[in-house]
């Protein structure tokens, strides 16, 4: 059983990580992220990709994580709140009541990520993608199609922000990635292993639907509105995904479900 202990008091030294979650999403929580909701708890727990430090639990979801807190360290503290303690602790109002606080792994070396695939793969790469909604679903989406690691620019989010982590439903503690200076650094990188390089745009050139197999494929996926860099595409195999001619394009999350689902080794 992990030790329990009864937090009566927000100002409580042993919770001050969980303090004031939103502003300290944004200056950072030195080398720490807030992982929150039973599903993603669970994620976190069993993929033991990181480390957790604790978790904060409203008193009366205790009995109904029983089941999840048993896949967890032993060790590991669980701290219990009222809701008003719990919402007076974190700022707002916390309608899950499940929190944890996990500790950031050293960053990924993207050249020993690539080393360590299997010979057949799939890799998704995030191009100025700052919207953390679109961040984390599209790691969900990687993980529903067994993409085997994400490569991102330093353009892009921050995976382990608490709402992309919310949003990818814990695959951001599943699915291995890595983060590179610039999107010339991730073709460099991805050509070095082998890797055939598809820039999905609207105005791709190949239908993405009728590609020839490839042992190894990398998918890069650019921001909404500006896209890919011209000079990236320039430099690889634009695809696109055929739809109605009288609408513009598709959210960039959803662009990426589809042609994951048509890259996915196991279609």
């Amino acid at each position: 059983m992990n030790p329990v202990a009864h937090i009566v008091d927000q100002d409580d030294p042993r919770i001050a990580p969980y303090r004031a979650i939103r502003e300290r999403d944004l200056v950072g929580r030195e080398g720490r992220f807030i992982a929150e909701g039973k599903v993603v708890l669970n994620v976190l727990f069993n993929s033991r990709r990181f480390e957790v430090e604790s978790v904060l639990i409203l008193e009366q979801r205790l009995v109904g994580m029983q089941q999840t807190l048993a896949t967890a360290p032993v060790d590991m503290p669980v701290y219990v709140a009222t809701q008003s303690v719990l919402d007076a602790i974190a700022g707002f109002h916390i309608h899950r009541g499940i929190l944890a606080l996990g500790r950031k792994r050293p960053a990924e070396d993207a050249n020993a990520l690539l080393s360590g695939l299997p010979d057949q793969a799939l890799v998704v790469a995030l191009v100025g993608i700052s919207n953390h909604d679109n961040v984390g679903a599209i790691f969900r989406n990687a993980a529903a199609f067994n993409a085997d690691a994400v490569l991102l620019d330093a353009s892009s989010c921050d995976p382990l922000y608490r709402k992309a982590i919310r949003v990818s439903v814990g695959a951001v503690l599943q699915v291995p990635y890595a983060v590179l200076p610039t999107h010339q650094d991730i073709s460099k990188t991805l050509a070095e292993h082998d890797f055939r390089q598809l820039a999905l745009s609207p105005s791709g050139k190949d239908d993405i639907g009728a590609l020839a197999a490839a042992r190894r494929n990398a998918l890069y996926l650019g921001t909404e509105g500006e896209g890919l860099p011209p000079l990236l595409m320039d430099q690889m195999q634009t695809v696109r995904i055929p739809m109605s001619e009288s609408f513009d394009s598709l959210n960039v999350a959803a662009a990426s479900a589809i042609a994951l689902h048509r890259l996915w080794h196991g279609a």
